[in-house]
């Protein structure tokens, strides 16, 4: 029988952040909830996320700017503030331009593989 759990997803966060921290809050088979952590954090230059698995974000504090390749081949900036969401399809490319650099940009991403409806 599973536990109920459960905690703050703006607890725990630490005071220097030298690298985006990831905390897989829920894992499942085609189903994965991460809290993501950033500060000042992007992309590495010329890297690309081409993930098999659909992508659910919402931004929850902070600020952020993702780059999206549309299905034309066409890149396009987002804007994310926080209560935005996005979908972002499998094997959609898209990266992380930037994030707020002295605030946390906390973000809940749920990735899965199921088809949609």
């Amino acid at each position: 029988m599973t536990q109920t759990y459960g905690q703050n997803l703006f607890s725990g966060l630490p005071a220097e952040l030298p690298q985006e921290l990831t905390d897989v809050l829920l894992a499942a088979p085609g189903l994965r909830v991460e809290r993501i952590v950033s500060r000042g954090q992007a992309s590495p230059p010329g890297f690309w996320y081409d993930q098999p698995e659909h992508e659910w974000v919402l931004l929850l504090q902070g600020a952020a700017r993702l780059r999206i390749v549309n299905a034309d081949g066409a890149e396009r900036d987002q804007e994310l503030q926080p209560g935005d969401y996005l979908h972002i399809p499998a094997h959609q490319r898209h990266r992380v331009e930037w994030t707020h650099p002295t605030d946390n940009t906390i973000w809940l991403a749920v990735f899965f593989s199921c088809p949609l409806q």
